[in-house]
């Protein structure tokens, strides 16, 4: 049985984790907090810090593992791929320098400009803070300010929709970051697929829609992303099959640029009435959208890292023809302030009740702390549950139903997948298009 090796505590790693549960491999987990959902599907665990080459390589030679997964960006920013791949542990994951697809939004921008690489829009890049605020407030279209490195998905400010040019400014100036990726306003749907990719092969999972603001409706702060859903092909209600392969060959012209690729290519993109332009790329599964495809990926994840491990044709990808909805819930005061250190209790019993005879509902603990005396939250994402079914109308409700066993003190967005909310998706994009789009 293949030894697998799990870096991360999230919900993204406790789907990973059922994904390897359900193939032929024993699991072992490393992460800061200790995940009770991972800890309940794995052979031992362990805590440690994530960024910290060393210490996880020294914990796989622990327990003898023959392959690695590192679910965070943090860790593929500090060199964890590098050090593991070193010390003989095969890592599906990019080594830190690829991993610059995501950490360094400067550098993935030039990147795509020098390669050719198409759905790059427009973009400067500033090494002050206070060059990038004056530009800000002196051109006359609406932009997105982006921190050139990592922010955990809440530093993009979008003026035209978020806050006006001077408010842009004056955030750009007090932000506390010195590097700003200054791009033109994209307009339209965002989306997201990932790929597995190893071996120069590239493996695509189903379309994606995730949902960033923090209240319904799309108000309020930027989050790390407070739910998302998939359909039951490839593409999303409000995009046709020839817009999700267009972002494909967007995907597929990136790996190839970034010879030698392995792991998840993550990419985000934003339907216009164009096609499908980058908003961003990350180096690994998304979170939530991890919980989306990998719940309906019907081959065995444990063979996708053993092909890659071996050098091998990675397997075509087969996925059930079921359509999923994932719900956070989140602390109270999450983003901005949120309360860590409250106690969590979720109902097993409410959780099941919620599957039907047509689709189930998962749970997957996210950035919770299981300790002596119980589950308590921290400062980040509690927990998700996932409605899975034969269409987003029913897996939402499943989601829903499930979402009743959240204890009080945690905060959901209800609207994430209903059919209101898909439906202005739909003539959003028909109104863009100006001919239904489909």
């Amino acid at each position: 049985m293949t030894r697998i090796l799990l870096v991360g505590g999230g919900g993204r790693e406790h789907a990973v984790a059922r994904a390897v549960a359900g193939s032929d491999g024993s699991l072992y987990a490393a992460a800061s907090n200790r995940n009770p959902g991972i800890a309940r599907l794995a052979t031992d665990t362990t805590a440690l810090d994530e960024t910290d080459p060393e210490a996880v390589v020294g914990y796989a030679e622990e327990v003898g593992a023959d392959v690695a997964v590192v679910g965070p960006e943090a860790p593929l920013g500090a060199g964890v791929a590098d050090a593991l791949d070193g010390a003989g542990v095969y890592t599906f994951g990019p080594h830190a320098e690829q991993a610059r697809i995501e950490t360094d939004k400067a550098f993935q921008r030039r990147f795509m400009a020098e390669h050719d690489i198409p759905g790059c829009p427009e973009f400067e890049t500033f090494e002050t803070a206070d060059a990038a605020a004056e530009y800000v407030a002196d051109i006359d279209h609406d932009v997105a300010v982006k921190p050139r490195g990592l922010t955990g998905g809440k530093g993009v400010r979008v003026t035209g929709d978020q806050l006006s040019r001077p408010e842009a400014a004056e955030y750009v100036r007090e932000s506390g970051y010195d590097e700003w990726v200054i791009e033109e306003r994209l307009v339209g749907e965002e989306f997201t697929v990932q790929a597995l990719v190893a071996n120069g092969d590239v493996r695509v999972t189903p379309a994606v829609q995730d949902h960033k603001r923090a209240y319904e409706g799309d108000e309020g702060p930027n989050t790390g992303g407070m739910g998302s859903y998939s359909d039951a092909g490839l593409a999303l209600p409000f995009m046709t099959e020839t817009d999700y392969w267009a972002a494909v060959e967007i995907i597929e012209a990136t790996v190839e640029a970034l010879d030698g690729y392995k792991g998840v290519l993550y990419g985000q993109f934003m339907l216009t009435a164009e096609g499908p332009k980058v908003v961003e790329f990350n180096a690994r599964f998304g979170d939530p959208e991890a919980m989306n495809v990998l719940p309906v990926l019907e081959t065995s994840f444990v063979d996708v890292l053993t092909a890659a491990r071996d050098g091998d044709p990675l397997p075509e990808l087969e996925f059930a023809s079921r359509a999923t909805v994932c719900k956070y819930a989140v602390p109270a005061g999450y983003p901005t302030d949120p309360e860590a250190g409250a106690q969590v209790t979720v109902d097993d019993e409410v959780i099941a009740a919620a599957s039907t005879e047509g689709g189930e509902a998962l749970l997957y603990y996210a950035s919770v702390d299981e300790r002596a005396d119980g589950i308590y939250t921290t400062t980040s994402r509690s927990f998700a549950v996932v409605g899975v079914a034969d269409s987003i109308t029913e897996a939402e409700a499943i989601a829903e139903d499930a979402l009743s066993a959240a204890g009080e003190g945690l905060r959901v967005r209800h609207d994430i997948g209903t059919e209101a909310l898909v439906a202005r998706r739909v003539e959003h994009m028909a109104a863009l298009r100006g001919d239904g789009g489909q």
